[in-house]
């Protein structure tokens, strides 16, 4: 299987860890030179920049199944889920699983007055209690690509009036989960959306969800070219009011990012980094190892972490969390990068045991 768009990309190494960061497209790297460029001889565009915001707003909407008015732009899943924990009533339960990425669940302990409660993934449905305020869970966990059984989970959190906070980050790009199904979202952009860091979505109700726009500045205005000046007098209607003010080159990279994953389509992109994954663990298991059970395109092979230091000695670029080896795929890889990294595995297999024997 080809990588699915070739042009776009050159990498130098067997770049197999999208989980922790992806990979800019060719056309957001031309945009990111020409806006530095830009700034460095007196070509402020803040116009098209703002544009840029617009765009990649309209397009992360798209692609979550919510409309444009539903999304707040800003840096961080931290800084979003803040707001989030902010809205709480002091003493309501905040559950989440064990081993949750820390920027989804630290903003409700920091908070200091909520009860938080961790469980094992598979029980997070069952652990929703009447107590329960709000269920916050990754899509899929950065930890071992396992996926949340979401529809369970939302499904016990409206039979007990609670509310979800969903973390898209490695998630939205491949999979088909929406964001119309859940509270609230959030999602860092810099992984499968192949966005620049600085840059991150949070998705809420119709109605703001009860948040406060506790950092809100001119940007959150209804007109903010006429609210920069004093308090804000008027905020924006939609989500927008959310916004943080946007660091502009990460946003104009992230507009060109998100129009190749539009056109190239999710379910096209979920084919093919699902089956590197299927490929990548069929060869695990000829290789005798048994990577954490998923479906997603995160493959996580436990007590393997060691081996990320051999592999990024040959040029294979994977990623060591929590003791896993753990491999990612996505459309700029191939099977060709599947079976380069079975083989360096392979290789530091014989070379350990002939160093035991």
């Amino acid at each position: 299987m080809d990588p699915l768009s070739p042009d776009e990309y050159a990498p130098r190494t067997t770049y197999l860890n999208t989980a922790a960061h992806g990979l800019l497209p060719a056309r957001s790297v031309a945009a990111l030179r020409e806006a530095v460029a830009g700034m460095g001889d007196g070509r402020v565009d803040t116009e098209s920049y703002f544009a840029a915001v617009t765009a990649a707003r309209a397009a992360f909407g798209r692609l979550t199944g919510v409309p444009a008015e539903r999304v707040a732009v800003g840096a961080t899943v931290a800084a979003h889920t803040a707001l989030v924990a902010a809205s709480l009533p002091p003493g309501s339960e905040v559950l989440f699983a064990e081993n949750e990425f820390s920027s989804l669940v630290t903003p409700f302990a920091q908070r200091g007055t909520l009860v938080t409660r961790a469980v094992p993934l598979t029980e997070l449905a069952g652990e929703v209690r009447p107590r329960t305020a709000l269920v916050a869970v990754s899509a899929t966990q950065s930890l071992d690509g396992r996926d949340a059984d979401l529809p369970a989970i939302a499904k016990a959190a409206r039979r007990h009036g609670a509310r979800t906070l969903v973390d898209l980050t490695q998630a939205a790009g491949w999979s088909a989960v929406s964001a119309a199904d859940f509270d609230f979202t959030v999602c860092a952009a810099y992984k499968w959306l192949l966005c620049p860091r600085g840059t991150s979505f949070l998705t809420v109700p119709p109605d703001g969800g009860g948040l406060r726009a506790l950092h809100a500045g001119w940007v959150a205005g209804e007109e903010p070219w006429n609210s920069t000046y004093g308090p804000v007098a008027v905020l924006a209607a939609g989500a927008r009011r959310f916004d943080e003010s946007p660091a502009f080159l990460s946003w104009v990279a992230a507009a060109r990012s998100l129009s190749l994953v539009a056109e190239l389509g999710r379910a096209r992109i979920a084919a093919h980094d699902l089956e590197l994954a299927r490929r990548f663990r069929a060869g695990l298991a000829e290789l005798g190892l048994t990577p954490v059970p998923g479906g997603s395109p995160v493959v996580a092979v436990p007590g393997l972490g060691g081996a990320a230091a051999a592999l990024e000695a040959a040029g294979v670029r994977m990623a060591a969390r929590g003791g896993n080896l753990r491999a990612s795929f996505h459309l700029y890889n191939s099977a060709a990068d599947v079976d380069r990294a079975l083989t360096v595995l392979a290789d530091a297999g014989r070379g350990q045991a002939a160093l035991s024997a």
